[in-house]
């Protein structure tokens, strides 16, 4: 990751996407520093060995784990941290959902969480991997997408992307098909496997095999040690929490959206031309479909006949 994008990232952002790699004594450390960045902020090494009930040294390893060298330029960082998320407060509609919440509090929160998702996957995407994405996929004679379960909303979507500016790509959801399109792939192609943990198995087994074809592979994903980084020549992470009735997992797909229209983008900015002739010959293809109302809502006149 770049120096820039780790300097404008929250570091609750990097130790929540690495922390299922962690040993379990820095796991403690992670989940103590979580739950009260700020309070962490102010304390010794000691008292936060003490609350994780482990060791300094395990706190000073987990420093160096999660980038930030060891535990004062950790506390800085939490210090910095908390005051954006102060600034934020007004805003801050806490995140988590809870049963006895009524629709207004339920939108709040879904909305806030979609938006922070949005925030912090874009302080935190490495813009290095993303140009060296953004240079496969345009150069590419094929992508093929994997993706699976809500997942595959988001395959589908980057699918749809890149055919309407005239490239040749196919998502996958379906095992089989997508192991078996994966099997015929070559050096000329890109492979992108969609997976939020990064360990669902039939994303990592397609992404595998394409690259055992010598395609290029691409993961994208909310943890960047997680299996499928493990066979990707390129990773692009998002940054989405998980919380009570699933409302990460919705923001998840908003993040990996965000990411995909960033891709697409790029893409489309590499065949500038051919993109603006494609987007304006899909449109005029499908216009006759649309009812008699304009964009602006006023009702497009009728054709008369003499």
């Amino acid at each position: 990751m770049s120096t820039e994008s780790t300097a404008e990232s929250s570091p609750l952002v990097k130790i929540r996407s690495l922390l299922p790699g962690l040993a379990r004594a820095e796991q403690r450390v992670a989940k103590v520093v979580l739950e009260n960045p700020g309070t962490v902020a102010h304390r010794s090494i000691t008292e936060v060995a003490e609350q994780a009930g482990t060791s300094e040294t395990t706190v000073t390893r987990f420093c160096k784990a999660i980038g930030v060298g060891g535990y004062p330029e950790l506390r800085i960082a939490l210090a910095a941290d908390t005051a954006r998320s102060q600034a934020r407060a007004n805003h801050d509609m806490g995140g988590d959902i809870g049963p006895g919440d009524d629709l207004k509090q339920v939108v709040g929160k879904v909305a806030f969480a979609d938006a922070r998702a949005v925030e912090e996957t874009a302080e935190q995407l490495d813009i290095e991997s993303l140009d060296k994405v953004v240079q496969a996929v345009a150069g590419a004679r094929r992508v093929d997408v994997y993706g699976f379960g809500a997942s595959a909303f988001v395959a589908f979507d980057l699918q749809q992307k890149l055919h309407r500016i005239g490239l040749t790509c196919f998502a996958w959801n379906d095992t089989h098909i997508a192991l078996t399109s994966a099997a015929v792939l070559t050096g000329a192609d890109v492979a992108v496997g969609i997976s939020h943990t990064g360990s669902t198995a039939e994303t990592v087994e397609a992404l595998r095999v394409a690259r055992e074809t010598g395609a290029t592979t691409v993961a994208l994903t909310n943890f960047p040690r997680s299996p499928i980084t493990e066979i990707a020549d390129h990773v692009l992470t998002t940054a989405a929490r998980e919380t009570t009735f699933r409302s990460g997992a919705m923001a998840s797909r908003i993040a990996q959206l965000t990411v995909i229209d960033c891709l697409f983008i790029g893409v489309a900015q590499h065949h500038v031309d051919t993109a603006k002739t494609a987007l304006e010959a899909t449109y005029e293809a499908v216009s006759g479909h649309r009812l008699g109302a304009r964009p602006d809502g006023r009702r497009r006149p009728r054709e008369t006949t003499k």
